[in-house]
């Protein structure tokens, strides 16, 4: 469905149905019953690359996912572009062309200056037991600090 619309509307409508009214409960409830959920490029993800778009602000791409759970923990997987174009596969997601992914970078480390998230930079240009290892002990040792924390909300 979304390959079928324009990248003007897939970007603005896709962070939406994230937000959707149906899943925002359920997130809530399932953290308030003290169940951690794993989160695949939330908000963040979607942000960045709209914004690295001509004509889309930081500020304005972030509204539909203010007020959304606040992460306890963003993991960011840093690999630079050229490693990144060099695995298989690189280049045939619409996005993935250099200047492109240059810019989404740039939008990744404005996001990470809120200083109010707790970002994780990690290195993926290491094994996949290696990056497991680390994302693993990062993620133990935020659920153990976030079970004392209260649920905040993003952006606000």
């Amino acid at each position: 469905m979304f390959s079928e619309l324009s990248l003007t509307a897939s970007d603005i409508l896709f962070p939406k149905c994230q937000q959707c009214l149906v899943l925002m409960p359920l997130i809530k409830e399932k953290l308030g019953q003290g169940i951690t959920l794993v989160v695949d490029r939330y908000a963040f993800s979607g942000v960045a690359f709209t914004s690295a778009k001509e004509n889309f602000s930081l500020d304005w791409c972030k509204q539909p996912d203010v007020g959304l759970p606040k992460p306890d923990l963003v993991v960011f997987l840093q690999l630079r572009l050229a490693e990144a174009a060099a695995r298989s596969e690189f280049g045939q997601e619409r996005y993935e062309d250099r200047a492109f992914q240059e810019q989404v970078l740039r939008r990744f480390h404005q996001l990470r200056g809120d200083t109010s998230l707790n970002w994780k930079m990690v290195d993926a240009s290491r094994s996949i037991e290696e990056v497991h290892q680390e994302i693993c002990t990062l993620s133990k040792d935020t659920i153990q600090a976030a079970a004392q924390r209260p649920l905040g909300e993003l952006w606000k």
